[in-house]
């Protein structure tokens, strides 16, 4: 089944869902509280990662079982089928839906995909049941049930622990878990779960600036549902009350189990970048210092896409609403002014034009250099060879009109 036909089918199953669980909900509320006792439990499940790129960390959902019901409540809800779904999604509107399924359809939907499912009982009084009740069918009503998705501080995983914890009317106290790295930002976690897919994560680094570089709590650490998983049996409110009382594994599967498999070495960005980087520096400086000609079809080439991907990033910066992509300090090499070298290469009287540019361009790369060694933005590690590429090619136009203008002056 490909992901457009499994988000119909889950759009299907929460329509169908939808008026059983508003009336269980409604009629849990009038009873206030009769009814919502040891037959009801809660559960906080957490799904481990699955092969697509979306589901790299995992995803969290409720389980509410009461008499005559057990539901999934599901906070990571969307469909590509949206109108201008892509262009909304990169412009940072991410709406995303929280729904109600039948468990028996959410459970069968992870087991068939093979990925490990973990619940995680909550001790919860009859009274926070009744409360969480009350929130989640509030979260469900059609004016509420949308909500703008945030990767990293408002999504699938921490919108549930939210509402668990208004329904605790307590604060839930998380540890750092032993069984995976201390890292410190959320660059590094996602670095961590998409080191399979290192295209994927050149992507992420190339979008997102400073944003994703912060140290983070480990509150904060929760974002991915994996993360959550190994904090939640330890999970404390502030009086000391554990939040959990039992674990199960739904589904033992291997929890990596889904992810692809390593990219080949050669396949990956940063073994393109060099490769690509070092041809360019060797060809430039060969034809530069040996035959005292600037390469500008190749330079035409790869500022070409240099601009492209400056489109993309400074669309990102000015354009998006994404919480995390301004700022960007890969506005300093990749930019719409790349097309500058690009076209008035080809231009005679443009001379000055390039050279202006290039000059302005080896200043700035020399300051994102800064700005990586001081750590206020972390580079996707392909990023160095080829701004070393960039940094090259300017230097040697630079020292080409120079040494001829010399040259001229001798004579």
């Amino acid at each position: 089944m490909n992901v457009s036909m499994k988000i119909k089918t889950t759009v299907i199953r929460l329509l169908l869902a939808v008026t059983v669980i508003g009336v269980s909900f409604r009629t849990a509320r009038a009873n206030e509280g009769y009814g919502v006792d040891g037959d009801t439990t809660v559960w906080f499940v957490n799904m481990y990662p699955g092969s697509d790129i979306y589901e790299l960390e995992g995803h969290s959902a409720l389980r509410i079982r009461m008499p005559g019901n057990d539901l999934a409540i599901n906070y990571g809800m969307f469909s590509f089928d949206a109108p201008n779904f892509v262009y909304r999604f990169v412009k940072g509107e991410t709406d995303y839906m929280a729904g109600a399924i039948p468990w028996g359809y959410f459970e069968r939907e992870y087991i068939d995909a093979g990925r490990r499912m973990v619940a995680h009982k909550l001790n919860l009084t009859s009274e926070q049941k009744q409360r969480l009740l009350t929130i989640v069918a509030n979260n469900l009503l059609p004016e509420n049930r949308v909500y703008r998705y945030n990767y990293v501080l408002d999504n699938c995983a921490t919108r549930p622990l939210r509402t668990v914890e208004l329904a605790t009317g307590d604060s839930i106290l998380l540890s750092q878990p032993d069984d995976i790295p201390d890292l410190q930002t959320f660059r590094d976690y996602m670095r961590y779960y998409h080191r399979n897919y290192p295209w994927y994560q050149f992507g992420i680094d190339l979008a997102l600036g400073t944003g994703i570089d912060r140290q983070i709590t480990v509150r904060e650490k929760s974002f991915a549902p994996v993360i959550l998983d190994m904090q939640l049996d330890e999970a404390r409110l502030t009086d000391g009350t554990p939040l959990t009382i039992e674990t199960v594994v739904l589904n033992d599967t291997d929890p990596d189990g889904r992810v692809l498999a390593p990219t080949h070495w050669y396949l990956r960005p940063i073994t393109v970048s060099w490769v690509l980087s070092l041809f360019v520096i060797i060809y430039a400086l060969v034809k530069c210092l040996r035959y005292g000609r600037y390469p500008r079809g190749l330079v035409t080439v790869l500022f070409t896409c240099f601009t492209l991907a400056g489109l993309v990033v400074t669309f990102l910066v000015f354009v998006s609403v994404h919480e995390a992509t301004s700022p960007n300090y890969n506005l300093l090499w990749l930019n719409p002014l790349c097309v500058i070298p690009a076209i008035c290469l080809w231009i005679k009287k443009a001379k000055i034009a390039v050279i202006t540019y290039f000059f302005l361009n080896f200043v700035l790369l020399i300051s994102l250099l800064s700005v990586w060694l001081l750590g206020i933005q972390s580079p996707n590690p392909a990023f160095i060879p080829l701004v070393m590429a960039d940094m090259t090619l300017s230097a040697l136009y630079i020292y080409l009109n120079i040494n001829n203008l010399v040259k001229k002056q001798a004579k």
